[in-house]
């Protein structure tokens, strides 16, 4: 990351947009506060040193709903065995899984290996930059592809993640309850430090990892928190297990992949249909494949 002058601070505050809910002052003392932080203390990741935008697209959905622990080691298989657009295009899913084993939510890896397809065939290889084209590609919302604006191209947009979400609950709504995205994106709007929306947006991410490790988590006052459900037995831990035994075996019927799983039969085969209903798997006669 590049300091201005090499400095444990800013040069300098950038003129803040007018609020009615934040002065100039407060502002610029927010914006010190977590820019100090980010140039002090800030954390260091290899999708956080390059501009590549394939590189920083992959690391964008590795993280969704998936600790950054656990992301680096399979983010850089990742990126050794498919190194670009055009080779993970080129993929066959059973290979890309094989790469995503470990990480969950298997639907993110089809996904990403879809988006390779359209950003190839659709925008010769070149990530495009309207919000509007990257919402039309496979799983992405609005705050990824906020995310990747910011990321990937630098642009001074307003999104809002967890470990934002828990700054500005801490910062500006501390002891409210039942707070809403809708009155805290103003205030991410108004305190965007514009100079560069890449550093802010990593640096207010890794004070909202030091803020829940200090302090707990701000966001279970959110409205929309959700605890997430257990792992173990759960239809998530199951798909994964079939998924990655189909990923390393031909093929396989129901009954060799309930003994193989650990998971009733019943279990198997209705995780099975719904595999094969949303095009992770293909059945030929009693036996599952990856498509």
């Amino acid at each position: 990351m590049q300091k201005p002058e090499d400095t444990a601070r800013p040069s300098r505050i950038p003129s803040p947009i007018p609020s009615p809910k934040l002065s100039s002052d407060e502002i610029a003392e927010f914006q010190q506060l977590i820019l100090e932080y980010y140039w002090r203390y800030g954390r260091v990741f290899p999708w956080r040193e390059s501009k590549d935008p394939y590189s920083i697209y992959v690391s964008e959905i590795m993280l969704q709903q998936t600790q950054t622990e656990r992301v680096l080691p399979k983010y850089l298989e990742f990126l050794t065995a498919l190194p670009d657009w055009h080779t993970l295009a080129e993929a066959d899913l059973r290979t890309v899984l094989t790469l995503w084993s470990g990480l969950g939510y298997n639907r993110r890896a089809r996904n990403l290996k879809r988006a390779a397809e359209i950003v190839v065939a659709d925008f010769g290889g070149q990530l495009p930059h309207a919000e509007s084209s990257l919402l039309a590609l496979p799983g992405i919302g609005p705050g990824t592809a906020g995310s990747l604006r910011a990321f990937v191209f630098n642009q001074p947009v307003v999104f809002i993640e967890t470990n934002i979400r828990r700054v500005f609950l801490q910062v500006f709504f501390p002891g409210q309850d039942a707070v809403s995205d809708k009155e805290i994106l103003p205030l991410v709007e108004a305190s965007l430090y514009r100079e560069s929306p890449r550093d802010w947006y990593n640096a207010l991410m890794d004070y909202g990892v030091f803020l829940k490790r200090e302090f707990g988590n701000a966001n279970i006052r959110s409205r929309h928190y959700t605890r997430q459900s257990a792992f173990n037995n759960s239809n998530r831990q199951l798909r994964g297990r079939l998924l990655a035994t189909l990923s390393s075996t031909e093929s396989a019927d129901a009954r060799v992949l309930s003994a193989a799983t650990g998971f009733e039969y019943d279990r198997v085969s209705s995780a099975l249909e719904q595999l094969c209903a949303e095009g992770f798997l293909v059945q030929e006669g009693a036996l599952y494949r990856v498509s």
